[in-house]
C-alpha cells in the first residue's frame, strides 16, 4: 500500500507548472484525463427531436499555453516567463523553457493565454494554446 502522505508532501515540494506537467505527464502515461467528467443531463440533445432542437455546443472556458518551441532567443523568452509566472525563479524558467512543449499555464481563462502567449511570442518563442 502507498504512503499517500508521504506521496502528498513530494508532490507539495513541486511548483505549480511543474505539477501541472506532472498531470500532463500522468494523463499520456495512463491515456486518461484529469479533466472533471460530463454529467449526464448536460449531455446536448441530438438532432431529431420535436423541434428539431439543435446541438449544444459548449465553449470552452479554461486554456493551456504550451510552448512549442523556444526559438533563438532563448534568454528573452525565460526572462518572459518570468514576467508572466512571478513564481518561477531563474532556474525553474530556465527548465520549462528547455523542456519539451512546456506546459506554461494550464487552467487559464480565455483572456489570460492569450496575454500569456503574446508576451512569449515577443520574446520569440512559438506558442500554442488547447
Amino acid at each position: 500500500m502507498a504512503d499517500y502522505e508521504t506521496l502528498a508532501l513530494e508532490v507539495e515540494k513541486l511548483s505549480l507548472p511543474e505539477v501541472a506537467q506532472f498531470v500532463k505527464f500522468l494523463e499520456e502515461r495512463w491515456g486518461v484525463t484529469a479533466a472533471a467528467p460530463m454529467m449526464m443531463g448536460a449531455m446536448p440533445m441530438m438532432g431529431g427531436g420535436a423541434g428539431g432542437a439543435a446541438e449544444a455546443v459548449a465553449e470552452q472556458t479554461e486554456f493551456d499555453v504550451v510552448i512549442e518551441d523556444v526559438g533563438a532567443q532563448k534568454i528573452k523568452v525565460i526572462k518572459a516567463l518570468r514576467e508572466v509566472n512571478p513564481e518561477l525563479g531563474l532556474k525553474e524558467a530556465k527548465d520549462l523553457a528547455e523542456s519539451d512543449k512546456p506546459l506554461v499555464a494550464g487552467g487559464v481563462n480565455k483572456e489570460r493565454a492569450a496575454e500569456i502567449k503574446a508576451k512569449l511570442e515577443d520574446a520569440g518563442a512559438k506558442v500554442g494554446i488547447r
